[in-house]
């Protein structure tokens, strides 16, 4: 997914590491020969955005798309509360708030 970059001829950022900078050295020095043959500098930068990029933004857009609240689970408690057949283990949640102390470390 490139994107194009404006307004800064010239410019060129390269932030990734490890395996994906290989990536863009590769274009980088693509866009090199061709300005050798041409003997015009480009005016145009671009981006390339690795595959794990484009899988974390898919992702993004799945979770947007999720709800922010299980309706069905919110309307079976209430159901349950309703009749009168909701029941706490209050063991399970003070299980639960030690874990929680416990992970946060204090």
């Amino acid at each position: 997914m490139p994107i194009e970059i404006t307004g800064q001829p010239g410019a060129s950022v390269n932030r990734n590491s490890g395996q994906e900078a290989g990536a863009n050295v590769t274009d980088i020095a693509s866009n090199s020969s061709q300005q050798q043959e041409t003997g015009a500098s480009s005016t145009q930068d671009t981006v390339s955005l690795t595959q794990r990029a484009g899988q974390l933004q898919q992702l993004e857009n799945t979770l947007a798309e999720l709800p922010v609240v299980d309706t069905q689970r919110v309307e079976s408690i209430r159901q349950s509360i309703a009749t009168g057949s909701f029941e706490i283990d209050s063991g399970r949640v003070a299980d639960k708030l030690l874990n929680f102390e416990q992970s946060l470390g204090i």
